[in-house]
């Protein structure tokens, strides 16, 4: 997440520009080892049993975007950026579609979700902890079930989103870190978790190793100059080796 928040600002430097072009994005591709629960950047912390997590080894992290908290444990996590005046909607359209077609290469059919719910008042709700039990419009689903859950943070001309896709069914095992929780509200989320997600397990064989360069080749597809992967001399151009990630 600090390495999410530093690319970010960083795109807004004229050194970006000169590295990968005045049109040029970036993506990052990762996973979570050990297991973390991010939270929303304006989530009450409070929500999440912090000597449980200790307990069983999962770290807490705050995400620099918004949202609830979602389990990031089997998953393949993406996130991008651009220096761009386009607006939020049309971004979150645009990656997602390049997601989209990822996921038709290994036989995985997601569709947009067509609505955007009153987050507002869904937010009030005790059981609304985790992200994935709400989807808004352009996420990807299948069947009716989010698969894709993401979030935006602009700052300027410069946006970062990012997102999670769960490759198994872990991380619905956010209610066993809700913090002093009624079994009534941990199987209310149980229940909305199993009712409105999905992971990708249920659909494909196919995992993070299979999914990447097909999301890179689907990004080049949309791109005027292709896409290409990054080379350690290059992080190091941008920065990137400046910045602590442990």
């Amino acid at each position: 997440m600090e390495l999410d928040l530093w690319l970010m600002q960083a795109m807004a430097d004229d050194s970006f520009q000169r590295l990968f072009g005045a049109n040029g994005c970036l993506w990052r591709f990762y996973s979570w080892s050990p297991s973390a629960i991010s939270l929303g950047k304006n989530q009450n912390p409070e929500e999440i049993d912090r000597e449980r997590c200790r307990a069983d080894g999962v770290d807490v992290v705050v995400r620099p975007t918004g949202g609830r908290a979602v389990f990031h444990a089997d998953e393949l996590t993406y996130s991008f950026f651009a220096a761009t005046e386009l607006p939020n909607e049309t971004i979150y359209r645009m990656v997602h579609e390049t997601l989209q077609q990822a996921l038709a290469g290994v036989g995985v059919e997601a569709e947009f979700c067509r609505t955007q719910p009153d987050f507002r008042a869904r937010y009030a709700s005790a059981d609304s902890v985790s992200c994935f039990t709400a989807s808004a419009r352009y996420e990807l689903q299948v069947d009716g079930r989010k698969l894709v859950g993401s979030a935006q943070r602009r700052h300027g001309n410069v946006i970062l989103q990012h997102g999670s896709l769960p490759l198994s069914s872990r991380h619905r095992q956010i209610s066993r870190y809700l913090a002093g929780a009624s079994r009534e509200l941990v199987e209310a989320v149980d229940a909305g978790m199993a009712e409105k997600t999905a992971s990708l397990d249920e659909f494909t064989d196919a995992g993070y190793a299979e999914l990447v360069p097909l999301i890179v080749s689907a990004a080049g597809t949309s791109a005027e100059e292709g896409a290409r992967v990054l080379s350690q001399d290059d992080l190091e151009r941008f920065g990137v080796s400046q910045v602590s990630i442990t």
